[in-house]
C-alpha cells in the first residue's frame, strides 16, 4: 500500500516506552472506572425498579383501586418505569466505550513494546467498527430506537 507523496510506509512517531506504558495504564484505569459506573447504575436501577414495583402493587390494592386521584400517580409510575430504560442504553454505551479503550490500550502496548523488552504483549482485542451502538439521546415514551 502506498501512502501519499510516494512514501511506502505510514509515518511513524517515536515515543518513550514509559510514556506509552503510562497512557496504557490510564486507559485501563478508565475502563475499570467505567465498569464500576456500570455496576453502580445496575444496582441503582434494580433498587428503583423494586421500589416502583412495590408502589404500583400497593396502589393496585382493593381499598385504593377506585380512587380517581391515584390515576395521576399510577401514570407517573408507568412513565418512570419507561424512563428506567436508560440503564440498558447506558450499559451498552459503557460496554462499547470500554471495549474501544481497552483495544486502544492493548494495541498501543503491542505496537510500542517488543517481546525483547521483557514485557508480555497483551492480547489485542478487536476494536468495534461501529462508532456507537445506541443512537438515542432522549427518554420519551415511545422514542426508543432499536438497533
Amino acid at each position: 500500500m502506498a501512502f501519499g507523496d510516494g512514501l511506502s510506509s505510514p509515518p511513524t512517531v517515536e515515543l518513550p516506552v514509559m510514556l506509552v506504558a503510562e497512557v496504557q495504564d490510564s486507559l485501563l484505569v478508565v475502563v475499570h472506572d467505567l465498569e464500576r459506573l456500570d455496576g453502580l447504575l445496575t444496582h441503582a436501577m434494580e433498587n428503583l425498579m423494586e421500589r416502583f414495583t412495590n408502589a404500583s402493587a400497593d396502589l393496585a390494592g382493593p381499598t385504593l383501586m377506585h380512587l380517581a386521584e391515584l390515576d395521576g400517580v399510577r401514570s407517573a409510575l408507568r412513565t418512570a418505569v419507561t424512563e428506567l430504560q436508560f440503564q440498558d442504553m447506558a450499559t451498552q454505551l459503557i460496554g462499547h466505550t470500554s471495549r474501544i479503550l481497552q483495544g486502544c490500550a492493548y494495541r498501543l502496548a503491542a505496537e510500542a513494546m517488543d517481546a525483547e523488552d521483557g514485557e508480555a504483549v497483551p492480547f489485542v482485542e478487536e476494536v468495534p467498527e461501529r462508532p456507537n451502538p445506541v443512537t438515542q439521546d432522549e427518554m420519551e415514551a415511545g422514542s426508543i430506537e432499536l438497533f
